[in-house]
C-alpha cells in the first residue's frame, strides 16, 4: 500500500506542473517522511534536512501554500497538512482520532526548515492546531488509505471534501486506472 499512495502522491505533483492554474502550489512528503522525521519516537531534523533543497525539489518548499504529510501509524493512514496559505497544521484522520505529537512535531519541523533554508528564525506560536472532524468518515476497516489520499486530492484543488464511504469503490478504481496511466486527474 505504501508503494501505491507514494506513487499517486507523485502524479499529484505532476499534476500540479502539468496544469498550476487550476491548483495550489502543494508539497507531496512521501510516507517515509514522517517515520524518519520522528525514528523511534525522537524529532530529529537532521534527518530529513536534505529532502527540501531548492536543488533536489526544484522549488522552495517554503513556496508552497500546503504542505502534505502522509502518516502511517503502522495499521491505518492519516493526513497531516503544513497550511501555510491559511496558517494551520491540520490533522485528517477517517476514524476521527487525534495525535497531538504529528502536529507538535511538523510545526517544529516548519520552525526548523524556515531556519535551516532561509536563515530566518519564526514563531508559528499563532497558527492554529486543527483536527478537521467534518470530514468524510470511514465505515470499514480497510479504506483509510484511500480517504487519506482523497484528502490530499480535493484539498490540493482547494475544494471541499464532497464524498462519502459510498464513493470509495469508484475512487478506488479511478486511482487504480490513474496510476496505471501514470496521470493523474
Amino acid at each position: 500500500m505504501q508503494r501505491v499512495i507514494n506513487l499517486y502522491l507523485e502524479l499529484l505533483k505532476e499534476r500540479e506542473k502539468r496544469d498550476p492554474k487550476k491548483f495550489l502550489k502543494c508539497h507531496f512528503f512521501n510516507s517515509f517522511f514522517y517515520k524518519k522525521l520522528m525514528g523511534r519516537g525522537v524529532y530529529n531534523f537532521q534527518s530529513v534536512r536534505k529532502w527540501t533543497s531548492q536543488r533536489k525539489l526544484g522549488y522552495s518548499l517554503l513556496d508552497c501554500d500546503k504542505i502534505f504529510v502522509p502518516i502511517h501509524k503502522e495499521v491505518h493512514w492519516c493526513l497531516a497538512i503544513i497550511n501555510k496559505r491559511e496558517e494551520k497544521f491540520q490533522y485528517l484522520d477517517s476514524l476521527k482520532g487525534v495525535d497531538a505529537q504529528v502536529l507538535n512535531a511538523l510545526a517544529r519541523y516548519f520552525v526548523d526548515e524556515v531556519k535551516d533554508k532561509c536563515g530566518e528564525d519564526i514563531s508559528v506560536s499563532s497558527w492554529e492546531k486543527e483536527y478537521v472532524m467534518d470530514l468524510p468518515e470511514q465505515a470499514n476497516g480497510f479504506d483509510c488509505g484511500m480517504f487519506m489520499l482523497k484528502y490530499v486530492d480535493f484539498y490540493s484543488r482547494d475544494i471541499g471534501l464532497c464524498f462519502g464511504q459510498e464513493h470509495m469503490p469508484y475512487f478506488r478504481r479511478r486511482t487504480a486506472k490513474e496510476i496505471l496511466r501514470l496521470r493523474a486527474d
